[in-house]
């Protein structure tokens, strides 16, 4: 067979995976894996760290944030361009705040990106949601 077949005949694997995210933490969970694994991406502004900040003024601690908060969604952004598809989920904004960090970037043009609002979920709830997601062909 050659590789245009492949292609045709959907024989290459996608890279997939699920991000359930808020503001302070990122789990990512690759599909499809059997168990699924998550693995933990954490913002350094820590509630330690606000109040360090704090100490120094309140403006102070604001541009501390937004630049832990910025390194955050790099790291995640970096991450994400490895992927073919990915779902961003969670409770909070911080989803559609890191989507419009890259979506204007070429990089991720041929990325597949969807986000969809989900509660605070255990890591079980959250892969089986993954799963879910991709099993069902939503995508």
């Amino acid at each position: 067979m050659t590789l245009p077949d492949l292609k045709n005949n959907n024989m290459i694997k996608k890279k997939k995976i699920g991000i359930w995210m808020d503001h302070s933490v990122a789990n990512l969970m690759d599909y499809p894996a059997s168990p699924i694994l998550t693995r933990t991406i954490e913002c350094n502004f820590t509630s330690k760290a606000k109040e360090e900040a704090l100490t120094r003024g309140e403006s102070t601690m604001h541009t501390k944030e937004k630049g832990e908060q910025a390194d955050y969604f790099r790291e995640l952004a970096d991450l994400i361009r490895k992927y073919d598809e990915v779902l961003l989920f969670g409770p909070t904004e911080a989803k559609t705040e890191l989507y419009n960090t890259f979506k204007d970037n070429h990089q991720f043009s041929k990325i597949k990106v969807e986000i969809r609002p989900a509660d605070k979920m255990t890591k079980n709830q959250q892969h089986a949601f993954v799963s879910s997601y991709f099993k069902v062909g939503v995508n």
